[in-house]
């Protein structure tokens, strides 16, 4: 593999993370690098496919700064495919076609994409002028070398897209020196080679670019899941768990990793990313394996600071920076605050982003001049509160946007969380508005083991009213299985929200049956929301793939009983589960009568 500038002669050594490819397709050349629904590459593999696609790519007129468009889910190309895009200097769009054509359009236009690698696109997306390429078409090319361009060190590697608080789309421009620093910073987490690393995330979000560089950087193999409606169906049609077997390391927000961390059981590596992390859930996961607890927002390359358990640290904090990050806790006139004192986080090094694309006036309201540095550096201001322990290690403790106003008073909701979560039986804690906008209520997810939920609402009303001003004090506590998130993995206030508005135990009283009453109760927990009765449609309630594989779960382990997907898909409603249930419940009891006539005989 070598290495050149645009228009300058190759030289040896490529940037790190086609270094760190080169490595493992010499030392590990026949060990999975992606495995997906569509198939499995190797290394080998990988740098193959990756040197045809950006061979197709440079056919295609991409050359350093070209914005490409990658459309291609969880496939086991959608890697290659960025890599290649790299390879040539260009700028990567990553897309998500589960999102509104309208959004795409947006961002196409916005990012100005040119070359769109995609197998299919979403119908009613505008692509007129934007050069279409199928990897589907590539299989079969000889393979070449793969020669890596290295463009200026400032020219945008990507451009991920957040929701804008006016509904428009932001693209936060990444460059080739933040990925080169972030990077080499990967490095220095030192992941065991070998094995399964969880990606499960949404190809459109950065979390998903965490995930894959995190793994190939080590010589893990990226496994791309589906859970979507589609995708699970697939799984259940073809008798596949939804989540791979045998994996290694795990990257998840706390919500989902108290939601599904009981499928981690082989994991030797867990990383947290996105929320605050409970200290129940720290202590829980941190036994019998290295738990490392990661903090950073899209604008400053990915992530930038991290605790490990393994090195001793605090892993309820969000630790110290990574190597080649700054990080200042300053006041409102962007004066450094003491230790022990509460401040804004802001960012600094060479891995802060370019800014917001075509929005000059966001970009200067949130990068400003680095005052600690000068030459030009410059450091983001992430909006989010924290303070500097005396060892240096950095407390989350919510965002300045999560301030809410409550009969005259300021709130942090972080900060109701944080207190919630200090209880050792709470491992999970979501704080929201009600909808008369005069209370607050919050949910909680018990520790296994934990006695009845209404002592532990108890204690958490209890301990919240010693702590905090009787304005924050949450009117409304709740024991729930799970948080109700957003597609990000973080917390869904709103839906939090409907959940607590409904009275406790409504659902259960409308049913007709015990087994009714049964699967109501899931219902209601997973959906975080009222189940009318036994005619209830869980689709039209809102739920979705994800949620249809929890409640499957759920009944499985609450009666035993081998409840498949399918059926739920198939026959949606609270009595026809009900009444899957019964008829599974007679067929064991059944065979254990034949059992004991056998026996007896």
């Amino acid at each position: 593999m070598t290495a050149q500038h645009a228009g300058r002669p190759p030289r040896d050594t490529p940037p790190p993370l086609f270094a760190a490819l080169e490595r493992w397709t010499r030392e590990r050349p026949g060990e999975r690098a992606v495995s997906a629904e569509d198939g499995t590459l190797t290394y080998a593999a990988l740098t193959s496919r990756t040197a045809a696609t950006a061979s197709a790519l440079a056919s295609a007129g991409v050359r350093p700064g070209t914005a490409v468009g990658l459309l291609l889910g969880r496939s086991r190309e959608s890697v290659p495919a960025l890599l290649a895009v790299w390879s040539l200097g260009a700028t990567a769009v990553p897309l998500d076609a589960g999102h509104p054509v309208e959004r795409l359009g947006t961002v196409l236009r916005d990012a100005e994409v040119s070359v769109l690698v995609a197998a299919d696109t979403p119908e009613g997306l505008d692509v007129a002028g934007v050069r279409t390429i199928d990897p589907a078409e590539l299989h079969g090319a000889p393979p070449g070398p793969l020669d890596v361009v290295l463009p200026e060190p400032g020219t945008s590697a990507y451009v991920i897209y957040t929701s804008g608080t006016t509904g428009r789309p932001k693209g936060v421009e990444v460059t080739y020196r933040g990925l080169d620093t972030f990077v080499d910073a990967l490095a220095t987490l030192g992941l065991p080679p070998g094995g399964l690393g969880l990606n499960a995330v949404s190809p459109a979000f950065d979390g998903w670019l965490w995930c894959t560089l995190l793994y190939l950087v080590h010589g893990q193999g990226v496994s791309l899941v589906d859970l979507s409606l589609d995708g699970l169906r697939r799984a259940e049609a073809d008798g596949r768990e939804p989540l791979p077997a045998g994996l290694r390391t795990a990257s998840l927000t706390p919500s989902l990793l108290a939601a599904h961390g009981g499928g981690l059981d082989e994991a030797e590596v867990v990383v947290v990313a996105g929320e605050a992390c409970p200290a129940a859930l720290a202590e829980r996961f941190a036994r019998g394996r290295r738990l490392l607890n990661v903090y950073g927002p899209t604008e400053t390359t990915i992530a930038a600071t991290w605790a490990d358990s393994e090195r001793g640290d605090d892993v309820t904090t969000i630790g110290r920076p990574l190597p080649g990050y700054r990080a200042y806790v300053l006041d409102d006139d962007l004066i450094p605050v003491a230790a022990g004192t509460e401040g804004e986080l802001y960012l600094g090094g060479p891995a802060v982003a370019r800014g917001y694309r075509n929005r000059p006036g966001l970009t200067a309201a949130r990068f400003l001049p680095d005052p600690f540095q000068g030459g030009g550096a410059r450091m983001y201001r992430t909006g989010d509160l924290v303070v500097r322990r005396a060892g240096g290690e950095l407390e989350y403790r919510g965002r300045r946007d999560d301030q809410v106003k409550i009969r005259g008073h300021r709130i942090e909701l972080g900060e109701v969380e944080r207190i919630a979560a200090e209880l050792p039986e709470v491992v999970a804690a979501a704080c929201c508005t009600l909808a008369s906008g005069q209370a607050l209520g919050l949910a909680v997810v018990a520790a296994p083991g934990t006695g009845a939920p209404e002592d532990l609402a108890a204690a958490v009303a209890e301990h919240c009213g010693r702590l905090l001003p009787q304005a924050a004090v949450p009117a409304t506590v709740r024991v729930v299985d799970r948080i109700p998130t957003l597609t990000t993995g973080k917390a869904d206030r709103d839906a939090l929200a409907r959940r607590l508005a409904a009275p406790a135990g409504e659902a259960e009283q409308a049913a007709a049956t015990a087994r009714e009453r049964e699967v109501m109760a899931v219902w209601a927990d997973v959906l975080e929301r009222d189940v009318p009765g036994p005619d209830a449609d869980f689709f039209e309630l809102g739920g979705h793939s994800l949620a249809a594989a929890r409640v499957v779960a759920d009944l499985r382990r609450n009666t035993g009983l081998r409840i498949t997907l399918g059926k739920l898909l198939t026959r949606p409603t609270v009595a026809d589960v009900a009444a899957e249930l019964d008829r599974l419940a007679a067929e064991a009891d059944a065979a254990e009568a034949h059992v004991l006539t056998a026996e007896g005989a």
